[in-house]
């Protein structure tokens, strides 16, 4: 799998209510690890048990640090500004969290991507942060005949051209395109979340939905971006759609029960337990 795209660091903290403005609220705890969401989807396809390769910006000692926090994810960085820094809140008693991220403003990456990378790869999962690298590596799998997968959480200049390119569009319920806009576009699949609603999906005139398990909701940071990575992963199995979907569900549901500080093992021993 490879995840091409954004990395950052959060520094996140856990707080029994938001701060008003002008108000200081003490901690619960407070966590610093890489996030953003090709790195977190990268640490969910590790964890997963894939193979997970991250292609990324990564320069200074932020960089450094995330590198060193990243494996056993295979990182390659192409340098040209990042990580940036997001300071995170999440609200002790339902999860919710709140977010300040520069995330890739300012960034100048080249896109520099090598076709080895993405012809090894069973699935290129883009985010469009980094819109230049996203792009070349979406073209150089479509020459390679390898499936992309769109984590579209957000309109991107970038998407004007990459939208063509792309086999599998997840959208969260705030993107800007309708599902019938996506697929204009050139996108087969098109997927949708809604917060806890059902996931839905279309393609070829057929639709579909899967709920969300109902679980005890701990911290919802990076929830959506892990899981972009097990539908990833669900794609390169070949599982069906509403599968898929059903699958990558269920991961995320494991992501949210769990903090920023143990869900990556958390994560590994939900796989191994089948």
């Amino acid at each position: 799998m490879l995840c091409v795209g954004l990395t950052t660091v959060d520094v996140s903290q856990r707080v029994v209510e938001f701060p008003v403005p002008g108000q200081k609220v003490q901690s619960l705890g407070v966590h610093l690890a890489p996030g953003g969401p090709a790195a977190n989807a990268a640490r969910a396809v590790a964890a997963l048990g894939s193979r997970a390769v991250l292609l990324t910006a990564l320069d200074g000692e932020l960089g450094g640090f995330a590198r060193s926090r990243l494996h056993p994810v295979e990182v390659h960085s192409v340098g040209g500004g990042g990580p940036a820094l997001s300071m995170v809140a999440v609200r002790e008693r339902d999860g919710e969290r709140t977010v300040i991220s520069r995330n890739a403003a300012g960034s100048d990456v080249p896109a520099d991507v090598d076709p080895a990378l993405v012809e090894a790869a069973d699935v290129v999962l883009v985010d469009g942060h980094l819109g230049p690298l996203a792009l070349a590596a979406a073209r150089h799998a479509r020459r390679a005949g390898v499936p992309v997968v769109l984590d579209a959480g957000s309109w991107k200049p970038v998407l004007d051209d990459l939208l063509p390119l792309v086999d599998v569009a997840a959208c969260s319920a705030a993107f800007e395109l309708s599902e019938d806009e996506v697929h204009a576009r050139g996108v087969p699949l098109v997927i949708r979340t809604h917060g806890p609603g059902p996931v839905t999906w279309s393609r070829g005139g057929a639709t579909g939905a899967q709920p969300v398990p109902v679980v005890e909701v701990r911290d919802t940071n990076g929830a959506g971006d892990v899981w972009h990575g097990a539908l990833a992963v669900a794609v390169a199995e070949g599982r069906d759609v509403d599968d898929a979907v059903r699958w990558a569900n269920e991961v995320a549901a494991v992501r949210v029960r769990h903090t920023a500080w143990d869900w990556v093992e958390e994560l590994g021993r939900w796989r191994d337990s089948g």
